[in-house]
């Protein structure tokens, strides 16, 4: 089944997740972009509309989240974790210029195959550097 917001509350539920509004919201504001938000900028976004959120709230509902396997964990930089829905198999890439996280698919065939014999519980692959929009407006600058 496609995560859908229409179908957030199920697929909570369906994850052992009692599905409170805040709950819901987050989920949904992770869904409907591929911006890689952080726990502030989520906050940002829904705090008008649930004005008793706390920063907390959104902190440890993003926690249970990863532990149920519905979110992942982005760490490009040490010090700013953004959050994904996105939980297929792929990289992420982020602008040293705009600062803006771009997926990228990874075929199966990318893996590391060396590792036979080795129990694998967890893959990240970042790359950062200029997107092409940063590189085209620097173009156009210079």
């Amino acid at each position: 089944m496609k995560i859908t917001i229409a179908n957030t509350e199920q697929h909570l539920r369906d994850h052992k997740i009692m599905p409170s509004v805040q709950r819901i919201r987050i989920f949904d504001t992770l869904l409907g972009t591929t911006e890689h938000p952080t726990v502030d900028t989520i906050y940002q976004t829904l705090a008008k509309e649930i004005p008793t959120l706390s920063k907390t709230t959104v902190y440890n509902t993003l926690k249970i989240f990863q532990e149920k396997g519905l979110v992942l964990v982005v760490n490009i930089e040490d010090n700013e974790t953004r959050y994904d829905a996105d939980t297929s198999f792929h990289g992420h890439f982020k602008c040293q210029s705009c600062g803006s996280v771009i997926d990228f698919a990874i075929s199966e065939e990318d893996k590391i195959n060396s590792l036979n014999g080795f129990q694998v519980n967890e893959s990240h692959y970042y790359l950062k550097g200029i997107c092409k929009e940063c590189i085209n407006k620097q173009s156009i600058n210079n």
